[in-house]
């Protein structure tokens, strides 16, 4: 397929933007209009909120069923011009994909294990082989098969008992992220009576290898509440409950130690956790509380040797690592092994017989440092790129001196690397394949800071062709999250290439909220200091403007979950900065969302937005909640997307929010919406589906610049 090149392009998007108008224009198509029902919050802090399409939130309702397929055939119609281009985009996507491919074989417990997709097929084939790469294949799971006759159809929580004989898996068929556990016997093949509904999926075996603990949810809430101890045989509903989280703002999950020793039961809400640890020798047993948990303190455990090792925020903002006796748990007994640092935050740990990787944040990139537990020398592994995201991968072996790592940048793809820590020789076991004739040599990756409104410096990673002009006529795609202290790494998607190579650059904003740049960043972006995500938001788009990366005319933005939030917020605040916005599955009913307990996942975030039942909180959300803020503006054009099983952000959220906008907003610019009905958060299941939502995203942003081909 021929690329615009980039003169054409800046000479023609202008023209080309006016003639997409017309083409809707010349439609004359009426975008429905949902009905109004006044509905009346109770009063709280002597505030009364109403709410006209509050009735949208019924999901069985015939008639809100009949307004989401109306919305999705109003979208369908508005951007039936590039109808034919979007079909093309999805192939295009789809022809850079290594169908018949396969991951690179890890070792564990006497087998090699290994995923591959066979050529055409949405889904994977799990195996294994014993004892080496050359063994016999067994097919332990193959997917396709199982997903046969289903909308949606996910597989997670894989778990193969210590004997290697069974394997427990859980299946999602709805995308509410409630799985069934399932029973394999690896040996004949048989599923076994057993069956265990409403889990997370995930669970871990005892080394009885009948015993399996695994995690409930709540029905209406979601919110994983307790963990359950279920023995191979017998009746699943007469599984002992062995731990309930009575705190509504905690979740609680149960897995097993690398050294496989112990069984852990985790508890955490956003600020605080809390462990209890069991002999994975002695299922019968009883969990003992490793430290109790204390407000404002996180930490983490895993065990080697005669050691638990601990990574806390104990008088430490960016964490450090302490070590403590086996039988001596509690917080009084621990010893630094890593002093906290101003300027690293320390991420995770990785624990081998001899060495000891740590995870670390630097400058808002990863790092991987390695320490020789025995003579205690260490050393960073070296990248070598402006921007990049360098991550542990699947190391399940205690007693073994190779690092498997991955390794990827915005123009690098994902590459799996195997790291001798005795010999510092590394192995490039698997760089993904991207067909088509993709050559990294051909585009360009920054790292920019912006300045913040307060003076704060904000990176962000840029990408684009070479030949991209900086003369404030390109179009630019920025990305931003900002919440939950979630970092958004410089990773490589091959999709982009379809963006790239048609003008575009891509652009990450390392905004407040996230964890890039440190704790301090994530904290400066949350509760009270939550606007400092959008401003920061806006700060970025205008200094790529000023910088001549792109203009108002052509700079669109993209964010997804408590991303759509940040959209909702900018479009808001700065309606007239961009030029389009796609909100992915958005949390932008802020309010009715965290007034309302049954509604999955809210307690549990008090403490990263607040909790409105208390006025100073109210009043602050309130004052950015992108639904409460809707005003007679002159938004630019939209694409929202959303899932009618959504189990995180409901769907009623941004259908909502679209009715809302198009009863408000002045101008004819596009505000379209899409309900995948058939799929949740995620997406669609099935590593080809989810490329059509990928080719609606792209086919928008090319029909706003006037791209067709």
């Amino acid at each position: 397929m021929k690329a615009f090149t980039i003169p054409l392009l800046a000479a023609a998007a202008l023209a080309a933007c006016n003639n997409a108008e017309k083409k809707q224009e010349k439609m004359n198509v009426k975008p429905p209009v949902a009905e109004k029902i006044r509905h009346e919050f109770p009063a709280i802090h002597g505030d009364v909120r109403t709410d006209d399409y509050y009735w949208l939130n019924q999901r069985e309702n015939p008639k809100v069923i009949a307004y989401l397929t109306a919305e999705n055939k109003y979208t369908d119609t508005m951007l039936s011009p590039v109808k034919e281009f979007r079909e093309k985009l999805y192939d295009e996507l789809k022809g850079r994909i290594k169908e018949k491919d396969e991951s690179v074989p890890y070792f564990s417990n006497g087998y090699v294990y290994y995923t591959r997709f066979e050529e055409g097929k949405e889904y994977p084939i799990y195996c294994r082989k014993k004892g080496s790469e050359s063994a016999p294949e067994e097919v332990m799971l193959n997917v396709n098969d199982l997903a046969k006759g289903y909308a949606y159809y996910n597989v997670a929580g894989m778990s193969v008992s210590p004997d290697n004989k069974l394997v427990a898996y859980g299946v999602d068929t709805v995308s509410r992220r409630k799985y069934t556990i399932y029973f394999k016997n690896l040996e004949t093949g048989e599923l076994l009576p057993d069956i265990i509904a409403n889990t997370t999926g995930g669970s871990t075996w005892a080394n009885d290898n009948k015993t399996l603990f695994y995690t409930r949810k709540n029905d209406s809430t979601l919110r994983s509440e307790s963990i359950s101890k279920h023995i191979l045989g017998t009746e699943p509903k007469t599984d002992k409950v062995v731990f309930f989280e009575k705190d509504d703002t905690y979740n609680t999950w149960v897995y097993k130690t690398k050294s496989r020793k112990y069984i852990v039961i985790g508890s955490s809400a956003t600020l605080s956790s809390e462990y209890r640890i069991l002999d994975a020798d002695n299922p019968e047993g009883v969990f003992k509380i490793f430290h109790p948990r204390e407000k404002d303190m996180l930490y983490d455990i895993d065990h080697r040797g005669d050691k638990f090792y601990v990574i806390t925020n104990q008088d430490a903002k960016n964490f450090r690592l302490m070590e403590t006796p086996l039988d001596k748990t509690g917080k009084e007994n621990w010893k630094e092994v890593i002093a906290h640092r101003t300027d690293v935050l320390l991420e995770g740990m990785e624990l081998f017989s001899n060495y000891m990787v740590l995870s670390e944040r630097k400058n808002g990139l990863s790092q991987l440092r390695i320490i020789n537990s025995l003579s205690g020398q260490e050393h960073y592994l070296d990248f070598g790129e402006p921007a990049y995201v360098a991550y542990v991968s699947t190391n399940p072996e205690m007693d073994s001196k190779q690092l498997r790592y991955g390794y990827t940048s915005l123009t690098t793809p994902n590459s799996t690397f195997d790291y001798n820590m005795d010999t510092k020789e590394k192995q490039l076991k698997k760089q993904q394949e991207v067909l088509g004739g993709y050559d990294p040599k051909n585009y360009v990756t920054e790292r920019l800071f912006a300045t913040a409104t307060d003076g704060t410096k904000v990176p962000i990673s840029l990408v684009y062709k070479k030949g991209f002009e900086k003369n404030g006529k390109q179009p630019l795609l920025l990305y931003g999250y900002g919440s939950y202290g979630a970092s958004m790494d410089p990773y490589f998607n091959s999709n982009r290439i379809s963006l790239l190579d048609r003008g575009f650059a891509y652009a990450i904003a390392h905004i407040r909220g996230g964890q890039e740049m440190g704790r301090q960043w994530y904290e400066d972006g949350k509760m009270f200091k939550k606007k400092n995500t959008f401003t920061d938001f806006i700060d970025c788009a205008e200094f790529l403007i000023k910088e001549k990366y792109t203009t108002k005319e052509h700079l669109y933005a993209m964010g997804g979950s408590a991303g759509g939030l940040l959209m909702g917020a900018v479009i808001n605040m700065r309606p007239d900065l961009w030029r389009g916005i796609i909100a992915a599955v958005p949390f932008v009913d802020v309010m009715t969302t965290m007034l309302d307990a049954s509604i999955p996942l809210t307690t549990g975030e008090y403490d990263e937005w607040g909790n409105p039942n208390n006025k100073d909180s109210y009043e602050y959300m309130k004052s950015y909640s992108p639904y409460d803020n809707v005003a007679p503006k002159a938004y630019p054009n939209m694409l929202v997307t959303t899932g009618l099983h959504d189990s995180q952000v409901q769907y009623f959220e941004p259908a909502k929010w679209v009715a809302k906008l198009r009863e408000m907003k002045t101008g004819d610019n596009l505000l379209l919406l899409e309900t995948n009905m058939d799929a949740g958060h995620g997406g669609a299941s099935g590593r080809f589906k989810a490329l059509k939502d990928v080719a609606l995203q792209y086919a928008f942003l090319f029909y706003l610049e006037g791209i067709s081909k």
